[in-house]
């Protein structure tokens, strides 16, 4: 696929799927006309060092770790120095700060839903939107189903 392709499919831009080769996070060869070629594999890549990224790890750790999440998972690493042993033990430690933070931030978004909703059910989403009339109009609608207007 063309970097168009990769790029609408991983919602990444050009310029930063670009920038992820110049890393070598990821690879792409030259068709005749000069236009860069992706692997189809390569959506789920981009979106694993997106997510890398997000979790707060630099582009040179990524890099070094990649392999690892390649499946079959076949893991050689005879330069794992301690220093990057250390950064990612810190690195792992920092991500699952976030995931408990994140955590707590989700119940305590629902504990608010389910309290507002007066449903007693967290999946349960209760909105009031004006019609211009002057009534509000409830819409109940449980997660993942459609809405129901009362």
């Amino acid at each position: 696929m063309r970097i168009g392709e990769l790029s609408e499919r991983t919602n990444t831009s050009r310029r930063l799927l670009r920038y992820y080769e110049e890393q070598q996070l990821i690879v792409s060869t030259r068709s005749a006309n000069g236009y860069r070629e992706y692997d189809e594999r390569l959506a789920d890549r981009v979106m694993q060092i997106r997510g890398l990224l997000d979790a707060g790890l630099p582009t040179r750790i990524i890099k070094q770790i990649l392999p690892c999440l390649d499946k079959p998972r076949t893991i050689h690493f005879s330069d794992a120095t301690p220093e990057m042993i250390a950064t990612l033990t810190l690195e792992r430690d920092r991500m699952t700060e976030r995931i408990n933070c994140l955590i707590r931030n989700r119940d305590a978004v629902a504990d608010y839903l389910e309290a507002v909703s007066g449903t007693g059910d967290p999946e349960v989403v209760v909105a009031r939107a004006g019609s211009g009339t002057g009534d509000p109009e409830v819409v109940i609608a449980r997660a993942g189903t459609g809405a129901a207007t009362a």
